[in-house]
């Protein structure tokens, strides 16, 4: 079985003020925006939309509004998350993330601590939605990495050494500088961090 994360640089008190805000004006531009992607999704998920799920317009409306959510659909109500993300946002290369295999974020974590780095790429899978959303059975998973870790992520990369890269898996080593490069993505934009979904 294979996994993938989608990550988005945002302004993280931006799509997390989405929530419970009533802003009609946001879940207009999101429908008009997203129309075919809504569509495809409503397509994706149409046996359970028959069973009573919510639509992804009807998911983003409940977000936006602060509910009511329907907890045996908490999932939809994740994606809706991640479109507001996506609306506010701009998608992150995730090239060595997606697919991967179970265990591929612990290697990468583990590659990160040997150089002395304190971020860790299962916080995006092995973290929760914001407490005012229904929390999923399983998936979608959500983390964060805020400007202030981004800055530290950068700090300890400049200060590792060509020595320890010659220890690493070259596939470890590319994904780390993967993220390095989310976290240079971040520093570019003041006060943006990293929102981080897992499938």
């Amino acid at each position: 079985m294979s996994y993938s994360l989608s990550l988005y640089l945002v302004d993280l008190d931006t799509v997390r003020s989405a929530i419970g805000s009533g802003d009609e004006k946001l879940r207009r531009m999101m429908g008009g925006r997203f129309k075919a992607q809504f569509a495809h999704a409503d397509e994706y998920w149409s046996s359970e939309i028959e069973a009573g799920a919510p639509r992804k317009y009807e998911a983003v409306r409940a977000v936006i509004d602060g509910g009511p959510f329907d907890e045996s659909y908490a999932y939809l109500y994740g994606y809706a998350y991640q479109a507001i993300c996506e609306f506010h946002g701009r998608f992150l290369n995730n090239s060595s993330f997606s697919p991967f295999r179970s265990g591929w974020l612990e290697l990468v974590d583990e590659g990160m601590a040997a150089l002395g780095i304190d971020a860790r790429v299962s916080d995006f899978c092995y973290g929760s939605l914001p407490p005012e959303l229904p929390r999923p059975d399983f998936v979608p998973s959500y983390g964060e990495w805020t400007a202030d870790e981004c800055a530290k992520l950068l700090e300890q990369w400049a200060a590792t050494t060509p020595e320890q890269y010659a220890d690493l898996d070259p596939y470890v080593l590319e994904a780390i500088e993967s993220c390095v490069g989310w976290a240079r993505a971040a520093r570019a934009k003041p006060g943006a961090g990293i929102a981080g979904f897992f499938f």
